[in-house]
């Protein structure tokens, strides 16, 4: 019974069964569902004789359920579970019925199984008799077969049975529940009927509430009508004197607007006047430029013909010389000289010229001025006998007016400022002033001009015009000379090549040089006279483009020796490069310096040029030789190295300073290439050589050295043109230097190797060696002097102490380096004696330093000429400062302690220093306490501590002994402190659960010095808890999107503190058990979106947190790029404005004043920019983010947001009042978030990624062209993430790969499909970043309404070959035109194979879908409509035209007329019908009795005389169904109608009516039929209804249908007869 009762449990039956259809609809009602779950009961099976049948009794009536349910679901519950155990016991019975009969059969089986192997046996035994082998052997299968389905046949009826005593287990257990459900209705019963008198009094109470709920709404309802209108008069009110100001602002706005654009008419031709006088000058100043071009090269080639014929001159003057038997180079160089002085000469007679005439000129100044003064003022000043500054300056211009006083200007000049020669500048302007044309007499301070010209830079106060010499002008023949015309001819084909072209590549134009050089400077160093020097040069082209190179050539001084090798290559793309071969072949010793011109489409542009020759550069290594104190007798050497880095060798000599030598000096004599003494050295350069030699060699001091040198060098660099004899010329001068002798030193001398040759880039060392002598100091200088005369004198000192000391300490400092306080320091003296005898020694210290310092052993005896050492201990105590006195700075803190060696027999003692430097070992830290204040366990707190080492020396150090939840970096807190120095250093602290800590970090130094910090800090578990605390975002670029994830998890499910640990802060109560919230707060502005940012989670769960990073530029930053991109248009108008008035400031009052006021009105419209306020969707704001995202150079920020928790649901929180928290439990999520510059910037549409398509209509599509470009440094593989393949949008021409700088077009597609507006984000990802484009479109439906209803149009009868027409009208309803056209199935395509199909008559009426019914015999259309085609205006309607024209008879007359918008969308289907008779009557009704389509046989033609009987053939039948009811009520009679009619025509007829009479109308009427009326007539264009009504007769008989007849006539203007059979029967159901 346990087993029974456990396969159907008491839950399961009662819960399990389902509820009936009326208790489903009372389940559902709202009331119900508030008071009681919708699980738990039903409703009662009587509850529906409840329900009210009038309207305002509902309310009433739903109340009386309330209190009905209970009881009556109670009852309900209790019947189906009684019918649903009785359901199961039937079915348990019927189990148990089909179990035992199964268990019949299988006892059967096993019966005759046993009957078979008892045959089988019999059957075996007999053939065994028989001896039948193969008998036996089948017998025995069949044996073995029949025991095997015997034992699965016994199985099988055990588990059959152990079925069948399950079965009735249960059924037992049915029968048991069943009996207390019996019982149950009755007391359900009575509960019902006291739960009806409570429904009906809580119905009574409600339906008062009810009436006065509706008195309350009326009220309402008055008053806010009442409210409405007084709003409408007020806003009626408000639009009228809104239109009234409109009006009035339209009129004042017209007035500004005309006068801006009055204004504006002016200004544009003021500027247009402006320009044309600009252009005017520019090319007036072009044409000058031409013309002086032409005439400059002229005057060159005149200048190098006199150049050359004065050159050849020279050498035959030279060559008579030589025949002569003279000195040719000396008579040269003679005469050289006496033109340098002539044009000296000459200079300075100008120079004092101009000089005379400029204080003439303020003479005569001073002198107007000193009038004017004295007029102005009353009395006279009285003259005094002393002269004025100005007499003094008159006296000495006439003075020097009459030539006087030259010697003593000249001399003046010379020796001004007190120095030994004049300034650089000075006497180089002096000196080197060109030489004035014209006369100087005419200049006058009266003569200024205050004009300036238009163009800046014309009227240059510099520039000089060429004036051309008489002599020159006289020779100059007419039409010029042949080498004019070349050069006018050259010059001219020059001008034309040289016609540069701007280039201009993505609408950047370059600018710079259009070809790089490789090498920059083409540098011929060290050259020799004779030899051929080739250098190979690279030109790359650096523009954008294709390019052009072509060379112009070298400037005119080098073109005697430069020579250059270049095959122009053509069109040179960009990055190209071609090879220039550069040939210098030296013919004169000195330095050239130029360029090498080349051409090129975008300009010319240059390679510099060098040559320098092998020159000496001569230096020593040191000026000053300190050999130190020395004994007596002893020898030591130094050595001193004489350096040359120059590429010229020379001959060199080391003497002393004081001692005399005679060289012979050879130098290079260079050919003479001009007679000008403008192309020669000046005289100040000369002089300057002079007094710098002089000053070299009276210098005793050697650091004057240096300047001389570099005096020399920079005078061998700037060397031009002064010639030099060569050797091979055979030339050379004597020069003697005779110094007065002086006595020699011998203690310091030279070594063996004092004179020889120094080659180029070499060094050679010389020793110097000091052997005292004489007790006392030594000093000696030395000089080196050189046979090349360029090569100026190098001088260094030598100096040494000789002492005479039988005992003597080799180290007589001793330096013991730094010290610390209290440690040992220890080092070895070594002390030498020259002595023969032994020697006792006693080595003190002194009293002051005793308690620091000792020397052991304090007394010891030094052998005959031998050493001895003796042990120095240092220990430096703390009282070190206070004890050594005056030996110890305490500032430097430098020790310097005497130490005395005292000799027996020896009054001298000898000394020696002990130097150190005492330091202290301290360590500091600051603070000396660090407090952490609270920390979660899911975070670290940083704090920096300061170690500041006071020692002079560096100190390791390391902090030892650290627990584990803190952490000291850098470098584990382990590192070297240098002195002095202050180490900041970061101490982690993380708590690994929550309590309050108090602990020490100790510092430890290499000294084993111990230094301590104490810190506290109290360790919270929050409630909460992150599954990251930090995000690093990938390098995103400006307007992506990353997205992060993580989750807030609420792990804290029990408050067992013995299994885990619980959240509290330090040592307080553990946090409750339940839902806690958290509130994440971002920083303001900041690129990061949390969400969600407010949350509560349940204790064990988890909340999921998107982190959205995406990075933008400020808006501020925005709105200052785009304002100054507005306001550089104006600042270069301003620019101009004050440029024309800097230029009119010389005119009149008016014109400056004028000047004044546009300045003022064109700085006004700056201070307007700065004020205008940028919009986010305004032009010039995209504009400005574009341009900032190309130029974005990278940005790194990161973000630290807490995360606030508290205890509690937010939810439940009353109003605005906060949940409790602690800020100790606050977390923190640190991000990192590195934003990068797009790889893909849009270049269209001025950089918005916004791609609005606009209205489109649906079924059509609009195209959109976006550009991109790569503006990063390499090649981009693109993907493009997938639209949605349902969607609007598509993307036409994808791409794989953006190559570096490429731009490609985007097409984008946008065709909806139905009236939506749409919007999705296309996202182009390249490995660099996401750049997305917000794609907008609205799809606007084309719909329009017809005014045909049911979309069927009747035309009705027409006479045929006649027509009738019809209209309807079609409304456009969206907002887009649409394009219509209007098509005939009749007049289709398809018709054709339509027609091939088989007939649809041959098919079931419910089949047939042809819609083109009867056509006209002509071929023409029988409908026909206007317009067929056109546009309709959103909101418009168009009117259309239906004409019927028939031309034969024919009922039916169908077609399909289709609406077709935009070519495309199938919009309305309209069917067409008419029919079309010979006559102007008709009949239509009844039953059809043929199929709607018109015989292919030929009508036959009847008679006049036979027509009667062929009208006799027209039936019409007419079936009526009469229903019977099952009901005692009568059923209605069964009607149908007949429609006579007559048609409206346009042809004459004797008739103007139709009549009609049925006959037979009493025979009729006995078979129960009813017709009315029986005649009549009928108007044209009228139809009239008879109607036919049958109710079935007494004696009808239901299985036979009742048939009867009638004629029916028609007259008009023809008579026709119809023959109407009437079937009648009765059905039982429609």
């Amino acid at each position: 019974m346990e087993e029974d009762a456990s396969l159907f449990p008491k839950k399961e039956l009662l819960d399990n069964v389902p509820l009936v259809e009326d208790e489903r609809d009372e389940l559902e009602d709202r009331e119900f569902e508030a008071e009681f779950l919708p699980g738990e009961a039903g409703n009662s099976a009587d509850s529906g004789c409840l329900c009210p049948e009038k309207q305002h009794n509902a309310d009433a009536d739903i109340s009386k359920k309330k209190t009905a349910i209970p009881d009556g679901l109670q009852a309900r519950h209790l019947r189906k579970t009684l019918s649903h155990l009785e359901k199961l016991r039937e079915e348990k019975e019927l189990f148990i019925q089909k179990t035992r009969g199964e268990l019949r059969a299988c006892r059967q089986r096993m019966d005759l199984i046993t009957k078979q192997q008892a045959s089988v046996s019999a059957e075996v035994a007999a053939e065994k008799e028989a001896n039948n082998t193969a008998a036996v052997g089948r017998l025995q299968a069949v044996s073995r077969r029949l025991c095997t389905e015997l034992n699965n046949e016994r199985d099988l009826q055990s588990k059959i049975r152990a079925l069948l005593q399950k079965s009735e287990s249960s059924m037992w257990h049915i029968a048991i529940q069943e009996r207390p459900l019996k019982d149950g209705p009755k007391s359900a019963q009575e509960e019902e009927v006291a739960g009806r008198k409570r429904l009906q009094e809580q119905a009574a109470k409600e339906e008062a509430a009810l009436e006065k709920a509706e008195r309350n709404r009326l009220l309402r309802a008055r008053k806010s009508i009442y409210l409405q209108r007084e709003h409408g008069l007020r806003h009626q009110k408000l639009v009228e004197d809104a239109q009234k100001n409109h009006k009035i602002a339209v009129r004042f706005l017209k007035a500004s607007l005309r006068r801006i654009r009055e204004q504006e008419r002016k200004e544009e031709r003021k500027s247009r006047a402006h320009m044309k006088r600009r252009m005017d000058a520019v090319l007036a100043l072009k044409n000058s430029i031409t013309a002086n071009r032409e005439t400059l090269r002229k005057f060159q080639a005149w200048g190098q013909a006199k150049a050359e014929l004065a050159e050849q001159k020279a050498q035959a003057e030279k060559e008579m010389i030589l025949a002569q038997g003279g000195d040719a180079f000396k008579h040269l160089f003679h005469q050289r000289r006496c033109q340098e002085l002539d044009a000296q000469k000459r200079t300075f007679e100008e120079e004092q010229k101009l000089r005379k005439q400029e204080i003439v000129s303020r003479i005569l100044k001073e002198a107007a001025e000193e009038e004017n003064r004295k007029k102005k003022q009353s009395s006279p000043a009285k003259a005094t006998d002393r002269l004025t500054l100005r007499d003094k300056t008159w006296r000495c211009v006439t003075d020097v007016c009459e030539g006087r006083d030259t010697a003593v200007l000249s001399r003046h000049l010379l020796d001004s400022d007190g120095a030994a020669h004049p300034k650089a500048p000075q006497l180089l302007e002096a000196i080197s002033s060109e030489s004035v044309q014209g006369d100087p007499g005419n200049t006058s301070w009266e003569d200024d001009t205050l004009a300036e010209p238009e163009v800046p830079g014309l009227w240059k106060e510099d520039y000089k015009p060429y004036q051309v010499p008489k002599e020159e002008v006289a020779r100059k023949t007419v039409g010029g000379t042949k080498m004019d015309k070349d050069i006018l001819a050259r010059t001219t084909e020059q001008v034309r090549c040289r016609v540069t072209h701007k280039r201009v590549v993505s609408r950047c134009e370059f600018k710079g040089r259009p070809f790089n050089s490789k090498p920059k400077l083409i540098h011929f160093k060290d050259f020799d006279i004779g030899k051929v020097y080739k250098k190979k040069i690279t030109l790359i082209n650096a523009t954008y483009t294709i390019n052009y190179c072509k060379l112009v050539g070298v400037e005119d001084h080098l073109q005697d020796f430069i020579h250059i090798e270049f095959d122009p290559p053509g069109p040179m793309s960009a990055g190209m490069s071609c090879e220039v071969l550069v040939t210098f072949k030296p013919m004169i010793n000195k330095d050239l310096e130029g360029n090498i011109s080349f051409m090129a489409q975008t300009g010319g542009f240059s390679v510099p040029l060098k040559c320098s020759p092998k020159k000496c550069a001569l230096s020593l290594d040191k000026e000053l030789i300190d050999f130190g104190s020395y004994v007596v007798g002893e020898t030591t050497s130094r050595t001193i190295t004489l350096t040359n880095i120059g590429g010229l060798g020379t001959k060199f000599k080391f003497l002393p300073a004081s001692e005399s030598y005679e060289m012979d000096i050879s130098q290079s004599v260079m050919k003479i290439s001009s007679v000008f003494t403008d192309e020669d050295k000046s005289l100040y350069d000369r002089i300057i050589t002079s007094i710098s030699e002089q000053q070299i060699k009276g210098n005793e001091s050697s650091p004057t050295d240096m300047p001389s040198q570099k005096e020399s060098g920079k005078r061998d660099s700037k060397e031009q043109e002064e010639g030099r004899p060569t050797e091979s010329e055979g030339v050379t001068v004597t020069t003697v230097v005779t110094i007065p002798p002086n006595e020699e030193q011998t203690e310091i001398s030279l070594g063996e190797v004092t004179e020889g040759e120094i080659g180029p880039f070499s060094s050679i060392k010389v020793p110097v060696i000091f052997t005292p002598i004489i007790p006392g100091e030594v000093q000696t200088k030395f000089k080196v002097v050189f046979k090349n005369q360029q090569c100026p004198t190098l001088y260094f000192r030598v100096v040494g102490v000789a002492i005479d000391v039988p005992v003597w300490v080799p180290k007589p400092n001793v330096d013991l380096k730094m010290c610390m306080y209290d440690r040992l320091y220890q080092d070895s003296v070594l002390v030498h004696t020259r002595s023969k005898v032994a020697l006792r020694l006693k080595f003190e210290v002194c009293k002051e330093l005793r308690e620091h310092m000792e020397l052991l052993p304090e007394t010891g005896y030094i052998q005959a000429q031998s050493s001895y050492a003796v042990q120095l201990k240092f220990l430096p105590r703390h009282s070190l400062p206070e004890d050594a006195g005056k030996y110890f700075d305490k500032e430097s803190r430098v020790l310097e302690a005497p130490m005395t060696i005292r000799v027996a027999d020896q009054i001298k003692p000898v000394g020696f220093t002990v130097h150190a430097v005492v330091t202290t070992s301290d360590l500091e830290l600051s603070p000396s306490a660090v407090d952490f204040g609270y920390c979660t366990i899911y975070e670290a707190i940083r704090t920096q501590v300061s170690l500041y080492n006071h020692s002079l020396l560096p100190q390791g150090f390391g902090f030892v002994g650290l627990p584990k939840f803190v952490d000291i970096q850098p470098n584990d807190g382990f590192g070297t402190i240098l002195p002095l120095e202050m180490l900041h250093l970061d101490v982690i602290f993380q708590p690994t659960k929550a309590k309050e800590y108090n602990f020490e970090l100790v510092c430890k130094s290499e000294i084993n010095r111990c230094f301590q910090l104490a810190c506290r800090a109290v360790g919270v578990h929050p409630p909460l808890e992150l599954s990251h605390y930090q995000v690093k975002f990938a390098a995103t670029s400006l307007y992506d999107m990353s997205v992060a994830t993580l989750y807030v998890i609420n792990s804290h499910v029990s408050m067992n503190s013995l299994t885990h640990s619980v959240p509290r802060i330090g040592s307080e109560d553990a946090s409750p058990v339940g839902p806690t919230s958290f509130e994440f707060l971002p920083p303001p502005d900041s690129p990061i979106t949390i969400s969600p940012s407010v949350g509560t989670v349940l204790p064990g769960k988890r909340c999921l947190i998107q982190v959205v990073f995406r990075p933008v530029l400020p808006s501020k930053l925005i709105h200052q790029e785009a304002s100054q991109a507005l306001t550089k248009p104006v600042e270069l108008r301003k620019d101009t404005a004050t440029q024309r008035k800097d230029l009119r400031r010389q005119s009149s009052t008016p014109r400056l004043q004028n000047q004044d006021r546009l300045h003022r009105t064109s700085t006004t419209p700056i201070a307007e920019l700065c004020e205008q306020d940028f919009k986010f969707s305004s032009d010039e704001y995209q504009a400005a983010q574009a341009t900032l995202a190309r130029s974005f150079q990278g940005k790194f920020d990161k973000f630290v947001v807490p995360c606030v928790v508290a205890s509690g649901d937010t939810k439940d929180r009353k109003g605005t009042e906060p949940l409790s928290f602690s800020p100790h439990n606050t977390l923190y999520l640190e991000l990192w978030c590195p934003a990068v510059a797009p790889s893909i910037v849009v270049t269209s549409n001025r950089g918005k990624t916004i791609s609005n398509f606009g209205d489109i209509a649906v079924g059509h599509h609009g195209i959109k062209k976006v550009s991109i470009q790569n503006i990063s440094a390499e090649d981009l593989a693109v993907e493009f993430s997938m639209l949605n393949p349902n969607g609007p949008f598509v993307l036409l021409n994808a791409i794989s790969k953006l190559l570096a700088g490429e731009t490609h077009v985007l097409t984008l597609s946008f065709s909806p499909h139905e009236s939506i507006l749409a919007q999705e984000t296309l996202d182009i990802i390249t490995k660099r970043g996401t750049l997305s484009l917000t794609l907008l479109g609205t799809g606007v439906a084309s719909m329009i309404t017809c005014s045909i209803e049911g979309n069927t149009l009747d035309m009705g009868y027409v006479i045929a070959r006649e027509s009738v027409s019809s209209s309807f009208k079609l409304q456009n309803c969206s907002t887009l035109p649409i394009k219509f056209s209007l098509r005939l199935d009749s007049l289709s395509r398809s018709k054709s194979e339509d027609q091939q199909r088989l007939p649809q008559f041959l098919a079931s009426r419910a089949q047939r879908t042809e819609v083109v019914g009867t056509q006209n015999n002509s071929g023409q259309s029988v409908f026909s409509v206007i317009p067929v085609k056109g546009i309709m205006d959103p909101g418009k309607a168009q009117d259309f035209t239906v004409t019927f024209s028939p031309d034969h008879e024919s009922l039916y007359f169908s077609d399909r007329l289709q609406i077709v918008l935009f070519e495309k969308k199938l919009s309305h289907q309209i069917l067409l019908k008419g029919a079309a008779r010979e006559h102007m009557m008709f009949v239509e009704g009844g039953d059809p009795l043929d199929v709607p389509v018109e015989s292919l046989t030929v009508i036959p033609t009847y008679d006049p005389e036979r027509r009667e009987e062929a009208e006799e053939l027209k039936p019409i039948l007419v079936t009526l169904d009469y229903i019977q009811l099952d009901t005692d009520t009568p059923a209605p009679p069964a009607t149908r109608e007949l429609q006579v009619g007559c048609i409206r025509t346009t042809q004459l007829s004797p008739k103007k009516t139709v009549e009609f009479s049925l006959d037979s109308s009493t025979a009729l009427q006995h078979k129960g039929f009813t017709i009315e009326p029986s005649r009549g007539s009928v108007e044209r264009g009228q139809t009239k209804t008879i109607s036919i009504s049958w109710m079935p007769p007494a004696d009808f008989d239901p299985d036979h249908p009742l048939m009867v007849s009638a004629l029916l006539q028609l007259k008009g203007d023809v008579k026709e007869t119809y023959k109407v059979l009437f079937v009648a029967q009765v059905v039982t159901g429609p």
